[in-house]
């Protein structure tokens, strides 16, 4: 059996878990609930092909036992290395490494004004009775046996909290850091209250192309009336496998834009649930997936309309070379008192490889009688057309397909409202293109 060289651990064992809790200071009903997590980590089975969510994702390579609960991260000298999000001014900058707090900065007038942000942690022992209410209140431990093992060991979070009518008018900066062979557990918790809006850019990255574990979980609640544009971008090394459920609750009159970039991993297998708990709300969800060599990305998508009135809108592009895989599964679900519903998905894909795979899925699931909802997605090679037009123009074929790439996922990228971020996640995409015939 492999010893994990940060966690010092021989697996998820009892001992493990143990250490893990006797190393932490944390109040009594986050202990319970820990416990109550492992209790169902070691009742559940690995997810198998039988389940519907992972009837196309294959576990037979990935080794749990490997890896333990987060211990003492390495050393990280330099984090900006890993940002795709450089050059932004920001409000406040929170990163972690393998798991566990590193450093934390927020500027003095949002403090002043009662903002959160820093550490799920630290913050948890002086706030605890405003965190608790909502902490692990959308996520279910019950989802799978990641799900579980996430609630029982998660460590080095975030922690967002912005006040009833406070706007803060400059993006704030999340990022998780992951060293060679690593995990990370990291969990982000962020909370705006009635009339708040902020805007928080979350990165998480490192690992390498050692074999690294990411189990993690996204909780966002959206108060009513409250804005939150939330930028997620994952980056993880060629090694890491990757776990998460990301949930999302907009209330009534809320508004959340939550746009995702996934470029990296060995193999992801994410939920992300959105739902609509108050009328009049709205949820813009926006993805752009790139992949290469052997990469196998799952994300499974839920827009679920709980009241009358709300409007959701997903868009999902892809771009896919190598012989790597894509799965994208999306559902719209409409409650039966959700009249005048308005919902819309779409996800599409271009393959620039002969030997890549995309699987489109969309699904509809309507109880109400006054709605409008649709869904739309498409898959196919690169037109070589267009190629052959750009390059008549004297662009090498490497540069026509990353200027057709590029042109594809414009319509993504134009929903980014920060410049930079926009640019970053284009060249980040552009570079990994390489040229077939």
């Amino acid at each position: 059996m492999t010893t994990n060289v940060l966690t010092g651990s021989t697996g998820f064992t009892q001992e493990a878990f143990d250490a893990f809790l006797s190393a932490r200071s944390e109040p009594a009903w986050l202990v319970e609930q820990r416990r109550a997590a492992w209790k169902l980590f070691q009742e559940l089975p690995l997810p198998s092909r039988r389940d519907e969510e992972w009837m196309r994702t294959e576990l037979r390579m990935f080794h749990l036992d490997r890896f333990g609960p987060p211990g003492e991260p390495t050393r990280a000298d330099s984090l900006a290395e890993h940002w795709l999000s450089q050059g932004v001014q920001l409000a406040g900058a929170v990163a972690a490494v393998d798991s566990r707090p590193h450093s934390a900065t927020l500027d003095a007038r949002w403090a002043e004004r009662g903002v959160l942000f820093g550490s799920l942690d630290e913050l948890i022992a002086q706030h605890g009775d405003r965190i608790r209410p909502r902490l692990s209140s959308a996520i279910d431990p019950r989802q799978d046996k990641f799900s579980a093992l996430h609630e029982a060991c998660w460590s080095g979070g975030l922690l967002l909290y912005v006040p009833r009518g406070v706007v803060v008018d400059q993006p704030l900066h999340f990022l998780s850091a992951l060293s060679a062979g690593g995990v990370d557990f990291g969990r982000t918790l962020v909370i705006l209250d009635e009339g708040a809006e902020a805007t928080l850019l979350s990165e998480t990255a490192g690992g390498g192309d050692a074999s690294g574990l990411h189990s993690g979980a996204i909780e966002l609640f959206v108060g009513p009336g409250a804005k939150l544009r939330y930028v997620n971008l994952q980056n993880w090394g060629t090694g890491v496998w990757h776990f998460a459920q990301q949930r999302a609750m907009v209330d009534r009159d809320g508004a959340l834009q939550w746009t995702i970039g996934a470029l990296g991993s060995r193999l992801a297998q994410v939920q992300q649930h959105v739902e609509l708990v108050g009328e009049g709300a709205q949820a813009q969800v926006n993805g752009v997936m790139f992949t290469e060599g052997k990469q196998h990305l799952t994300y499974n998508t839920l827009q679920h309309h709980r009241a009358p009135r709300c409007r959701s809108d997903l868009l999902y592009k892809g771009a896919l070379q190598d012989r790597s895989r894509l799965v994208w599964r999306g559902m719209i679900k409409v409650d039966k008192d959700a009249q005048k519903t308005d919902g819309y998905q779409r996800n599409d894909n271009p393959m620039l490889s002969e030997h890549a795979r995309a699987d489109s899925i969309p699904g509809l699931e309507i109880q109400a009688d006054d709605v409008r909802c649709t869904h739309g997605a498409t898959a196919g090679r690169v037109d070589d057309e267009q190629v052959f037009y750009a390059r008549c123009r004297g662009l090498t074929r490497k540069e026509a397909i990353r200027m057709i790439v590029a042109g594809f996922f414009q319509q993504v990228f134009d929903r980014i409202t920060i410049e930079s971020v926009r640019d970053a996640l284009g060249e980040a995409i552009g570079r990994r293109i390489r040229e077939y015939e």
